[in-house]
């Protein structure tokens, strides 16, 4: 699919930073499509097909199935890196032919149309990650049985989905960094998506080099599933729908908390009391791919609960801010009210002072203080301005 390109008034110079901005997308593609070639020539295809096609298959070591299975390897990484291509280049034809186009019609100010653009990328993402890993999970059978999630350690061997579900997670929070560039996202928004992505890279990585990779797809499953709520509200929001965005944010308060303490849950089941009930190594074995050390266990524990209590920290840090804004804008209001109702108060006083000095003169005055106000009324009227 073919993507347009942003042309302004001028055309950028060649290999110059706008130029690269404005027409990454069709570099990219260029430079996939090399690899996907190269398959279709008997020079080319051995070297092609690392970076194309799914590496490692143990399926020979494995008779007694026809199921393909597949290890991890350094071989992944030109995988990973070939998908990374199709990440940046899947990102910008849904920014072109979909939020683009949205944002269009919103017209949103230049603070919300980064976040809307954000949110639409994110929910997308999730949208799809939520319903692979999902199919995963109930396919292998871990939501009805949970000891699964630590039995038959270590998990060396995966299926194609499997282990291609992890390596297209891995390739698309790799490719956020540069989308930081492509995007011209502001310095100010910057550090908060570099945080969420490095956490994302960091957690997924451990959990695919040590195996760990079926507690870590439950997790994220969880993890996509409340992300996915809040960001469909967040775009409901911006798109002006207040009643509905209201009902997808509480939703998403209630099961953020339910999935802080699910994570936490799972996680302490896994490696505090499954994982300590196989086989343990007192030093790594990295040659059977079993990490199942106490060392090892307790710091994915610890670096887990801390995870969650960061998230659950900055998750109540954000309503007592907003609690104190909604606080400070009723006493603003309140403040405004008393104002204008003092103002009303005064100017009540001062005509019934005006109105008792009147009184207090003989009639002959009275009449001729109030003949001057009807005059001085009609005057200041629209009717006698106009003749």
């Amino acid at each position: 699919m073919p993507i347009k390109r942003r042309t302004g008034s001028k055309n950028p110079p060649i290999l110059s930073s706008e130029f690269l901005i404005q027409n990454h997308a069709d570099i990219v593609s260029c430079l996939a499509m090399v690899f996907v070639i190269g398959l279709l020539f008997q020079v080319s295809a051995p070297l092609a097909s690392v970076f194309v096609v799914m590496q490692h298959n143990v399926t020979e070591a494995v008779e007694s199935t026809d199921i393909v299975l597949y290890t991890y390897g350094r071989q992944d990484v030109c995988v990973i890196s070939f998908y990374f291509l199709i990440a940046i280049v899947m990102h910008a034809i849904l920014q072109e032919y979909a939020l683009d186009k949205l944002n269009k019609k919103l017209h949103l100010s230049k603070m919300k149309h980064s976040k809307f653009n954000e949110s639409g990328q994110l929910l997308v993402f999730y949208l799809i990650s939520l319903i692979w890993g999902g199919d995963i999970v109930l396919r292998e059978g871990y939501l009805w049985n949970i000891s699964k999630l630590w039995q038959d350690y270590p998990h060396n061997e995966m299926t194609f989905m499997f282990k291609f579900y992890f390596v297209v997670q891995l390739a698309y929070w790799l490719h956020c960094y540069p989308e930081l560039y492509f995007q011209k996202v502001k310095k100010d928004e910057m550090k908060p998506r570099i945080i969420y992505t490095t956490l994302y890279l960091v957690f997924l990585s451990a959990a695919y080099v040590l195996n760990f990779t079926r507690v870590a797809i439950c997790l994220s499953v969880l993890h996509y599933l409340v992300e996915s709520v809040f960001h469909t509200a967040r775009l409901l929001y911006f798109a002006d729908k207040a009643k509905a965005a209201s009902y997808g944010f509480t939703v998403w308060n209630s099961l953020f908390v339910f999935a802080r303490l699910g994570s936490i849950t799972l996680s302490v089941l896994t490696f505090w009391y499954g994982l300590a009930l196989q086989q343990t190594a007192s030093v790594m074995d990295i040659a059977s791919g079993n990490f199942n050390t106490q060392l090892i266990r307790i710091n994915c524990l610890v670096s887990i609960c801390l995870l969650q209590a960061w998230m659950m920290w900055n998750f109540i840090n954000f309503h007592l801010k907003r609690m104190r804004e909604r606080a400070a804008q009723i006493a603003s209001s309140k403040k405004k009210a008393l104002v204008k109702k003092d103002k009303k108060l005064k100017k009540d006083e001062l005509k019934k002072a005006s109105e008792e000095d009147v009184n207090e003169l003989p009639e002959v005055d009275q009449n001729t203080k109030k003949d001057l106000r009807s005059r001085t009324g009609a005057a200041s009227s629209p009717k006698s301005k106009r003749h």
